[in-house]
């Protein structure tokens, strides 16, 4: 049959790890192996060795120019075609996928969580920010609520936010979800994190004064994780927001009925706490530039700047009145500005979370009629599960495999006109591309239309180049290649993306720029979360038949009856948290017994 590296096709998802996959090839060829030539006999054994180092974390830096060394040995020296055949599999996954190679052997990491030595639970290794949720469940089972918001903070500062907003990427390899349902991580951690709601928190400092400046621009959540790490290691931070209020996207963006504001500028103020200073309505290229700030002494500049301008559609009659993009709907909103929408027929564009936060404001604005436009099929929507549930819930239809090719009406939007569409092959997203259907146009009236097809970045300093609007470039360490002393992170390098995954380059970028103003090293430095070895106190076995309970929400009549923003999702009792706590099977701890470690 066909082998990796022979011109066939495996086909795998995210969770195969191609290091363990060429391991197994090479384990498979090296057992058929005669052994009467040496380069098969004695280079198949010493690469499987290496590749058996590299899945355990003990890999080391040589080890990736070991096996190119070792394979072309086989490749020239063996006498027949399996030895030479041999490296292919383990030749095309370094080609292809070097970068696993090097996660594996630098970072001790998994990407694909499937290497057993490396993984101490899938729901660690799932969560961007790398939380110890086995050990914050372990703890809020046993009532220890204030230790297990403690472990939740050393990754990620914002478990009441990520408690309400979080897609909750660990439920989705929850080990429970192979059984039943997978443990409600998100619920535990919002009744947690709300149970000291009221009570100011402030981080602990990790190293002395340093009176060094560093300089953040955009107080979302990436740009205030990072602040606060490097503040936590004695770094004077000043963070430069350009809207009135700091939180970026957290604040701007998501409605009040998913993330209510007081929970929200709670902890926003948790960082200041920690010494950080936020000056709101400060734009960079309008009220400073990167020159002036390196001119104030900041030794260090990262650019949290997020995507808050609203992409095109790109089709004609986009600046007829009535046309509103959903990303400065949203701040309208949450500027205090609301929108007169009242009778009005909405038409929103898009598929993902902005789309959904749109639509589902608007019914709450008082709109007539609120109707979703997706180009795909609603496998392939990006929002979040919930959103698309929920927008559903309140009776927004939503009309799949059509795009917008114009806009009616003279001066103002009369409707926009439609196009089916097919999928068709594979794009880079890993989406199929939709295929306009000639000849099946129609029309579709509305009064306003809302495009919502995703964000980019803006920015204009002279540094910087002027009204750069595509990501920023950079290098492995977050740096700016032509700008010395400058980093960037967040939405601004990796487009839009969700609080957790934001606030994981925030610790990320921290580390760099901490290792470059203490060391003058440029990378090399990994963010690993600390890790927490809980003990079991109860039988899992008592609860092999409990069951995930039901979301606590208000009813659609109820979310609209009002037309306000009132939080729609309901906190658990203290006694259904601590139960639904224990259903988790501690991967943790079979970690621990795989890797001969004592039980805590």
């Amino acid at each position: 049959g066909a082998g990796m590296g022979s011109g066939g096709k495996i086909v795998a998802d995210d969770s195969t790890c191609l290091v363990e996959v060429a391991k197994y090839f090479l384990k498979f060829a090296s057992d058929e192996s005669c052994g009467k030539c040496p380069p098969c006999r004695i280079g198949s054994t010493r690469m499987l060795e290496i590749l058996e180092r590299i899945t355990a974390g003990q890999g080391q830096p040589e080890d990736v120019d070991r096996i190119r060394h070792l394979a072309k040995g086989m490749q020239r020296g063996s006498l027949c075609a399996l030895g030479q055949l041999t490296p292919s599999p383990v030749l095309s996954v370094l080609h292809h996928f070097e970068e696993e190679f090097w996660a594996h052997i630098i970072e001790g990491r998994c990407p694909a969580a499937g290497c057993q030595m490396l993984v101490r639970a899938p729901c660690v290794s799932a969560c961007p920010a790398g939380v110890d949720a086995p050990a914050y469940l372990a703890l809020v089972a046993q009532g220890r609520y204030a230790e297990a918001l403690a472990v939740h903070r050393e990754s990620n500062p914002f478990a009441m936010i990520c408690g309400r907003v979080c897609p909750a990427f660990c439920e989705d390899v929850c080990r429970r979800g192979q059984i039943d349902e997978a443990i409600a991580i998100r619920h535990v951690k919002r009744f947690m994190a709300d149970q000291y709601y009221s009570e100011p928190w402030t981080p602990p400092k990790f190293a002395p004064p340093k009176n060094i400046k560093v300089a953040v621009v955009g107080a979302g959540p990436c740009g205030l994780t990072a602040a606060l790490r490097l503040a936590q290691q004695g770094y004077e931070i000043t963070v430069f927001e350009r809207m009135p209020k700091p939180g970026g996207m957290m604040t701007y963006g998501i409605p009040a009925y998913r993330l209510p504001r007081e929970p929200l500028f709670a902890e926003i103020d948790h960082i200041r706490r920690a010494g950080v200073q936020i000056r709101c309505n400060m734009e960079l290229g309008a009220d400073f530039t990167i020159k002036s700030l390196k001119a104030d002494g900041y030794q260090a500049i990262v650019l949290t700047l997020g995507a808050h301008r609203s992409r095109s559609l790109g089709i004609h009659g986009e600046n007829k009145q009535g046309v509103y993009h959903g990303v400065q709907m949203l701040r309208d909103i949450a500027s205090g500005q609301l929108p007169d929408l009242s009778g009005k027929r909405v038409v929103v564009i898009g598929g993902g979370d902005t789309a959904m936060d749109a639509a589902r404001s608007a019914l709450r604005l008082g709109a007539k009629e609120v109707e979703i436009v997706y180009r795909r099929t609603e496998h392939e929507m990006p929002a979040i599960r919930e959103e698309v549930k929920g927008a559903k819930e309140e009776g927004i239809p939503i009309h799949f495999l059509v795009t917008p090719v114009a806009i009616m009406g003279n001066e103002a939007v009369a409707g926009v006109r439609l196009q089916r569409q097919s999928l068709g092959d594979f794009d880079t997203s890993g989406r199929r591309r939709p295929v306009p259907i000639p000849g099946s146009e129609f029309d579709m009236p509305c009064d306003i239309l809302v495009p919502a097809i995703g964000q980019v970045t803006w920015v204009d300093d002279e540094s910087l180049g002027a009204h750069r609007k595509a990501a920023f470039e950079v290098g492995k360490a977050f740096e700016l290649d032509d700008v010395p002393g400058v980093f960037a992170a967040g939405d601004a390098v990796s487009g839009p993306a969700t609080v957790v995954q934001a606030v994981a380059q925030g610790n990320q970028v921290a580390l760099t720029v901490d290792a470059w103003l203490t060391t003058g090293r440029m990378g090399g430095v990994y963010y690993h979360p600390k890790r927490h070895d809980t003990p079991q106190l109860f039988d899992l076995e008592d609860y092999t038949d409990a069951r995930r309970p039901s979301p606590k929400m208000l009813s659609p009549e109820e979310r609209l009856s009002r037309h306000e923003f009132a939080e729609i999702e309901a906190e658990y009792d203290a006694r259904t948290i601590e139960d639904e706590c224990k259903r988790c099977l501690r991967c943790d701890l079979e970690w621990l017994e795989r890797i001969g470690e004592p039980m805590p």
